[in-house]
Order: structure tokens, then sequence, then C-alpha cells
């Protein structure tokens, strides 16, 4: 059995680490609203922006690049991960998804390569040689200026033939509990069929464009892409916290559960030390008695 200056000192480790994930879970609940307030503050203008998208597309009639449809020979994944751990199984389940639809598409004979958004998911996939460009040590600080740079440079690679289908998977921010990964079909943009003068929530409406639809949409499609971009690493700075949260509240219950199981090993070391010292008092008494 251990020493009682070993098991107390075991404690007192248990506890400091029980101090810091408390921390830690209260910077990241304070991190949590903040990113929770800017995600749900975009969703209106990301909704309306693709319910005009919609009401576009259906009725598109130019050649636009970003929605040419091609034999998919290649395929382009853009993983969207954090920058920091200590969040549970968030980035694992993430690059978990990423795995498995590279490997369907390898399956199928079809070239595939990523674009790692964060360093997490950038350090993984770099040591299979597939990443073809990663942005990382943004995830913390980033504005739209970052989602357009991201997009442009998608945009571009598509342009030119590089990629024939794009793919984003990231951490879809459901509640503070649950945040599932999720993949949705960026490139090439497909024209959403409705019927004509009925939007996205069903009411009847005619919209009038001033200059032609088709005008608005060579602006619209670049910036479809920035709003697609900027809502998935949005989704993921709520997540990444509420996941670091939970970890964190799940770490230090761990660690008190711990102090208990070594108060009670101190106790009974103690009580085996105390009965070992009364057992040889007793004896030297009886030995003098003799």
């Amino acid at each position: 059995m251990a020493s009682l200056k070993d098991i107390s000192t075991k404690i007192g480790g248990v506890k400091k680490t029980s101090q810091i994930t408390k921390a830690m879970n209260m910077v990241s609940a304070a991190k949590l609203r903040g990113a929770q307030q800017k995600m749900e503050n975009f969703h209106p203008y990301a909704e309306k922006f693709n319910a005009t998208m919609a009401n576009l597309s259906s009725g598109a009639t130019g050649d636009y690049p970003l929605m040419e449809v091609r034999d998919v020979k290649t395929v382009e994944i853009v993983v969207v991960t954090s920058d920091r751990g200590l969040c549970g199984s968030f980035n694992a389940n993430i690059i978990s998804m990423a795995e498995k639809l590279a490997r369907k598409y390898e399956a199928e004979g079809k070239k595939v390569s990523f674009v790692c958004v964060g360093k997490k998911g950038s350090n993984y996939f770099r040591k299979r040689g597939l990443v073809r460009k990663a942005y990382r040590d943004i995830m913390g600080t980033f504005q739209m200026f970052n989602a357009r740079e991201i997009a442009q440079d998608i945009a571009l690679n598509f342009e030119a033939s590089e990629a024939d289908e794009v793919k984003v998977i990231y951490g879809h921010f459901h509640s503070v509990a649950r945040q599932l990964p999720t993949t949705i079909h960026l490139l090439p943009v497909k024209p959403v069929e409705s019927e004509a003068g009925v939007d996205v929530a069903g009411q009847v409406a005619d919209y009038i464009y001033e200059p032609s639809a088709d005008e608005i949409m060579d602006v619209l499609l670049p910036l479809y892409m920035n709003v697609m971009i900027y809502n998935s690493m949005l989704q993921i700075g709520a997540s990444e916290h509420a996941a670091r949260m939970t970890a964190m509240d799940n770490a230090t219950n761990a660690c008190n559960d711990i102090v208990k199981e070594l108060t009670m090993i101190f106790n009974k070391a103690r009580q085996a030390a105390i009965t070992g010292d009364l057992m040889d008092i007793v004896g030297g008494a009886e030995a003098l008695k003799g």
C-alpha cells in the first residue's frame, strides 16, 4: 500500500486539476454566450439569403461557372474544426465523418483533396498528404474576410476544373449538449426547384428584380459561398465552446470522484498505520511485564 504522504500528494494534485478544469468550464461558458450570440445574429441573414438564392436559382437561365455540373472525378472536402482541443470527441467526430466520406469517394475511383479550416483537422489530414490548403490559427478571431478568402480559393479551384464537386463538413450547433458533425453540398451550386411564386416559407411571393435576375446571380453566387463558409465557422465557434464546457464539467466531476476514492484509501492507510502503532505499543508493554 502507498504511504500516507504519497496518497496525500495525489489528493492535492487531483484537487488542483479540478480547480483548473472548473475554471476552464467557466471561461468556456462565458465565451459560448458571445459565440452563440454571433451565430444567432447571423442566422436571419443567412436564412433570407438562402431564400433569395432559391427564388433566383429556380428561374436561372444564364451560364454560371459555379453552377457547372461535370462528371465527378475529383472531390474537394472542406473540413472545419477548432484550433484548440480539450473539447471531448467534438473534433474527432468531424474528422471521422470526413475520413468516411473520403474513403467512400476513393472506393468509387475518385480523387480526394482536403481544405482544412482549423488546426485540428489540418494536423490530422496533413499526415495523409491530401491537404491542398490549410487555414490554421484563425478560428479564435475569424471574421467575414477570412470566410471570403477561403471561399474565393475554393471557387477558383473549382473553376479551374481542379475539383468537380465540393463538400463542407463542420460541427452543427443544435444545443449546448448536442453538436453533430454535418455534411453540406457547396459546389456546384444546385438550382432549387420550387413552384413559381412560392417562397421557402410557403407564402406566395412574386419578386421583381432590378437589374435582371441573371446579373444579380453573377454577384450573389460568390457571396452565397461566403455566407455558407462563414456560417459553418460560426457553428464551429459556438460548438467548440459548448463541447469544451461539457468536457471540462465531466473532468471536474471525475476529479471529485477520484478525490473521494483517494480519501477513502488515505483513511484506510491511516487506520492501518494507527493499528500497527497500537500493536507495537501493546506488544512492548507486554514484553516489559514479562
